[in-house]
């Protein structure tokens, strides 16, 4: 990592400072599985974090082929992975008290751990982003779990705001796939036969952040716009949380990256994985 500053130079914001969040928030999380936090990062702050994680995105991306060379999943959007191992920047950010804070509120847990950042820019004609549950790739034995989605410039419907269907959390598991056609297939069908509500979260300003839970079905419209669409996320799941079912690739292979490896029953508490809040 480089010698950038950190969130306790004079020079750069301090995220540790809370962001209260209503129980009307509390409510519609547990309620619908997401919510939408208007305002969690200033203007400033904004201004502040955005170069440095568009400046350190490359380092964390594995997949460089162009555009028209990828597919479904791939053009949904470039994924960056883990950049606050590159930069302490960035690392001021994902490690950021407040966002935890709000996490563990609306999860209604004493403590959360970090699970892994990613970067998801949708490139201007990037494509839609299937349904999916982002928890059948995570080993994690717990309900508790949940990703902060913060855009870092103002995002218009043209450019795939995030779509949810709501009270998809209390489903589980409702497909074994990874993200791509089959997932959006399925999925599809699921919301037609259960009836359940989805939408998009519609325009959101820069430093505003949904949070959803691991189960909630998701995805996004494609990037229909000239710009792009420039997002950071923080996944955490509640401290305590053991390792859960190593019974498919995807999941054997996140037990690896992100929590250092062990079995199943084993503690989720890799050297990745820190506190991050903890309740007074």
């Amino acid at each position: 990592m480089n010698d950038e500053p950190s969130s306790a130079s004079p020079n750069f914001p301090n995220f540790s400072e809370p962001h209260p969040i209503s129980k009307a928030h509390i409510d519609e999380f547990r309620e619908k599985g997401h919510t939408l936090v208007r305002g969690l990062l200033r203007p400033d702050e904004v201004e502040a974090i955005r170069p440095a994680i568009v400046e350190t995105g490359p380092k964390g991306r594995y997949d460089h082929r162009p555009l028209e060379e990828r597919d479904t999943y791939g053009k949904a959007f470039v994924q960056m992975f883990n950049l606050w191992t590159h930069d302490r920047r960035v690392q001021a950010f994902v490690f950021a008290r407040r966002f935890a804070r709000v996490a563990g509120e609306l999860m209604g847990v004493p403590a959360v751990r970090l699970y892994h950042d990613q970067a998801l820019f949708k490139e201007p004609g990037g494509g839609f982003t299937p349904w999916h549950q982002d928890q059948f790739y995570w080993p994690l034995d717990t309900p508790h779990t949940i990703t902060m989605w913060m855009p870092l410039v103002d995002v218009s419907s043209e450019m795939g705001p995030m779509r949810f269907a709501s009270g998809s959390h209390r489903l589980g598991s409702v497909c074994d796939l990874p993200i791509g056609e089959e997932s959006e297939q399925a999925i599809e069908k699921i919301l037609e036969e259960r009836g359940l509500e989805h939408r998009t979260v519609g325009p959101l300003a820069a430093g505003d952040a949904t949070f959803h839970g691991g189960w909630t079905l998701h995805g996004a419209p494609p990037n229909t716009s000239t710009q792009s669409r420039e997002v950071m996320t923080v996944i955490y799941y509640a401290d305590g949380t053991r390792i859960g079912a190593l019974d498919h690739p995807s999941r054997q292979l996140d037990c690896t990256i992100w929590l250092g490896g062990g079995s199943q029953g084993d503690p989720a508490a890799g050297p990745q994985n820190p506190v991050l809040y903890a309740r007074d």
